[in-house]
């Protein structure tokens, strides 16, 4: 399994060359908007992400809870690389989980790189802790995809999260509830995992919490 799980998207060439040393080719990329469609703020950074995915290759858009899995799933099949974009982490997760995507994704991505923004990193883990409704929380955060076997926590120190207390200094002070390593990662960053070898490219700063056992 090949993935890719950025924290903003392909912000820098070292993102984008990581991603086209997975695809190998041209890139032909399904890009599933899901997570941002309750969210009602302004949406420059998924009109930015749309556009860092028309610079790499051929992108078509994909709304898992807008179509039926008889559609969707042909357009995702003749994709290389299956994006699946930011936004509401609990919501991004319970589309995939109703529209079939779960089921699916696994047989996919036996030949396709998976490419993740922000929740749609997220959600590949084992549940939703790292998300932000979670993280600080106690409430008991559901069961995730499980593709990886750690956690990752996108946006650290960014701007725009500091009310939501994303930095270094408040994460430092939970890293210890989670029982797998977390990769706390800034808008520059992301987690490469191709075939179970796991990989940062950077140029920005993350940070490696290891977890409690």
């Amino acid at each position: 399994m090949k993935l890719l799980l950025t924290s903003a998207g392909i912000t820098n060439d070292s993102l984008a060359n990581a991603l086209k040393s997975l695809v190998k080719g041209s890139i032909k990329i399904a890009f599933i908007p899901t997570a941002a469609n309750v969210s009602d703020e302004k949406k420059d950074w998924l009109i930015r992400n749309f556009n860092e995915c028309e610079r790499l290759g051929t992108v078509d858009i994909v709304d898992i809870s807008a179509l039926s899995k008889p559609v969707w799933l042909p357009r995702l099949k003749k994709a290389n690389v299956i994006f699946v974009g930011g936004g509401n982490t609990s919501y991004l997760m319970k589309c995939i989980s109703s529209s079939g995507l779960k089921k699916e994704l696994s047989p996919l991505l036996k030949s396709r790189v998976y490419v993740g923004i922000s929740a749609g990193s997220i959600v590949t883990n084992k549940t939703l802790q790292p998300s932000s409704g979670f993280i600080f929380g106690n409430k008991e955060a559901p069961e995730a995809l499980g593709m990886v076997d750690f956690y990752i926590r996108p946006h650290m120190n960014a701007p725009n999260f500091r009310a939501k207390k994303i930095d270094e200094e408040n994460l430092d002070k939970i890293a210890n509830r989670f029982n797998a390593d977390l990769y706390a990662i800034d808008d520059n960053s992301a987690v490469l995992v191709n075939e179970g070898k796991i990989q940062v490219i950077s140029e920005g700063t993350w940070k490696l919490y290891k977890g409690s056992k």
